[in-house]
């Protein structure tokens, strides 16, 4: 069993295991479904998400008429939808693949959430039996990534679904085995693997394996 989550708001406080591999994962989208949430939440109120581009500002439609929002109605639409971060649904093998790892290497869960956000989403990680540490992140994760990078073993992985997490992380810690991976196959179309990621994979059992073969093939 694997103890309640605890949320940091600084990578170098947020616990990491100087003799072991680390996996360095994002929520929404990889280990939380936050299109298919966020789509529930516009469908009560009369809007649908149109999944035409990677992107919400521009892709929110009226039922009723199909015009736009404006991008200030999508952000408070967005605001709203983000007071409350803990009733999302997993993405399909992320808990199985995670908790299968645990015995060969520290996870933390790395997403840019405000702190008073984190309570939330911790209580919806614990929900999906995904309870390990999280860090609250602003911005680019590349020097997030460095800080706990740095104090553990190797090889150390991260996984994102944005590519210019990927473009950061690469500049920043550039030793860090780089996944891109989206977990609703509804978006996957719509971005290409990023060019900054060493692999784009398409699922959780994927992702398992390649952390499996890369550590072993480090000898830890």
């Amino acid at each position: 069993m694997i103890a309640a989550p605890h949320c940091f708001e600084s990578a170098d406080s947020t616990p990491v295991a100087a003799a072991r591999p680390l996996v360095i994962v994002d929520a929404d989208e990889v280990l939380l479904a936050f299109a298919g949430g966020f789509s529930r939440f516009l469908d009560a109120r009369g809007l649908r998400l149109d999944l035409t581009s990677y992107r919400l500002h521009g892709n929110v439609r009226r039922k009723d008429d199909e015009t736009a929002l404006l991008d200030v109605e999508v952000s408070a639409l967005l605001d709203e939808f983000r007071t409350e971060l803990d009733w999302l649904e997993s993405i399909d093998g992320a808990a199985e693949t995670l908790a299968g790892l645990a015995s060969q290497a520290g996870i933390v869960v790395l997403s840019n959430i405000t702190p008073a956000q984190g309570p939330a989403r911790m209580r919806n990680l614990s929900a999906l039996s995904l309870s390990y540490p999280l860090l609250v992140n602003a911005g680019p994760k590349g020097a997030a990534v460095r800080s706990l990078a740095r104090r553990a073993g190797q090889p150390v992985f991260f996984v994102d679904d944005i590519p210019q997490h990927h473009a950061s992380v690469a500049a920043a810690a550039p030793e860090v085995l780089r996944i891109h991976f989206i977990g609703d196959d509804r978006l996957k179309p719509l971005l290409p693997p990023s060019e900054h990621a060493h692999f784009r994979l398409d699922s959780w059992a994927e992702i398992g394996a390649l952390i499996r073969a890369k550590i072993a093939e480090s000898g830890v």
